[in-house]
């Protein structure tokens, strides 16, 4: 009888092995820029916020973490910042359609966040909180706009960070004044540093880059090896609206630009975008790329998920961008995977 009992644990202990190892995995969904405001705001509220993630919600539900960038305040106050050509404001019902598309953080770290000052930025989060999103990169002072969010899941301690490196510089946060997160290398290493001490993965964004160039700058290299050099296991970049190279250095993953994801533009320049999903576990991390038609004149106000021969000419086109760093994009059946170094740093 005991040897019975003893197989029959044996075979529930088997059984459960491939259980376990699956539900070890932590999804992050990470998507481009978000922007429903500005001119075409009456055409959007006709259609209902909901309508730009409908094509995509199914997608996002997979994940554990679903990241995007909040290309502007959701806000009805704030004081004008009219030293800048374009700036934007979201209604508040904004927010909660980007939570019940799945979104549960967003950085704030880009050089919209503050259009209607630090008012804005104060309702911002008040409207972010009351619907559950989470965010990173920007606050009522400097230290808050530093401050990570940590998450727990499965077991496993996951840290977000977010800066901008972007004009107007006056958007930046201080000890006593509102803002955004600089990107200043000092601050991220003491802040990715601090992160690596407590989180089992660290992941950064930044905005930067050029507007509409598919060319990496030079800073933009020299800040993403920093943090990664400082901890950070990914680190993952938008601002220029448009498609970047991916980078492997040493054990992470860089993604230079998502590019747009649900933005309130008609520009033909910014066509394509991606979705990347981070499988992140104890022996591997890989991204897929889900490539996404995003040009207004095919689809709206809504990202769509490509497919077939539309889809390889995207990932040929990253392909090629991703060249001068060696980064290898492989197929795996419908699938796009970049793999990076796991294990101890």
């Amino acid at each position: 009888m005991k040897a019975i009992i003893t197989r029959i644990l044996l075979t529930l202990l088997l059984l459960c092995i491939p259980i376990c190892l699956w539900a070890e995995e932590i999804i992050i969904n990470a998507v481009g820029d978000i922007m429903l405001a500005g001119k075409w705001k009456p055409i959007l509220r006709s259609k209902g916020y909901d309508h730009p993630f409908t094509a995509v919600r199914p997608e996002l539900a997979s994940g554990d973490i679903n990241l995007a960038n909040l290309e502007s305040p959701i806000a009805t106050g704030g004081s004008e910042f009219t030293s800048k050509q374009f700036r934007f404001r979201a209604e508040p019902a904004v927010a909660k359609a980007i939570r019940q598309a799945g979104f549960n953080l967003v950085t704030l770290a880009n050089n919209h966040s503050m259009d209607f000052g630090g008012e804005a930025l104060a309702e911002t989060l008040r409207h972010l909180d009351s619907v559950g999103i989470a965010w990173v990169g920007a606050g009522a002072n400097l230290g808050e706009a530093r401050t990570m969010v940590l998450y727990t899941i499965k077991g496993k301690k996951i840290a977000f960070l977010g800066y901008s490196l972007t004009q107007p510089i006056e958007f930046f946060a201080s000890q006593t004044r509102p803002g955004t997160a600089p990107g200043y290398e000092k601050l991220v290493t003491a802040d990715v540093a601090n992160a690596r001490r407590q989180a089992d993965y660290v992941v950064v964004s930044f905005h930067w880059g050029k507007e509409a160039s598919d060319t990496v700058q030079a800073y933009q290299r020299n800040a993403a090896h920093n943090a990664i050099n400082a901890g950070a296991d990914v680190v993952i970049g938008h601002h220029p609206h448009v498609l970047q190279g991916i980078e492997r250095y040493k054990q992470g993953i860089i993604f230079y630009s998502l590019g747009n994801f649900a933005f309130a533009s008609k520009s033909t320049t910014a066509d394509v975008s991606a979705l990347i999903r981070l499988r992140l576990d104890d022996k591997q991390r890989t991204a897929e790329i889900l490539p996404l038609d995003v040009l207004h004149r095919r689809v709206g106000f809504q990202p769509r998920l490509l497919s077939g021969a539309r889809a390889d000419s995207v990932i040929e086109k990253l392909r090629a961008l991703s060249s001068p760093f060696k980064t290898e994009i492989r197929n795996k059946g419908e699938k796009y995977l970049v793999s990076f170094s796991g294990g101890d740093r």
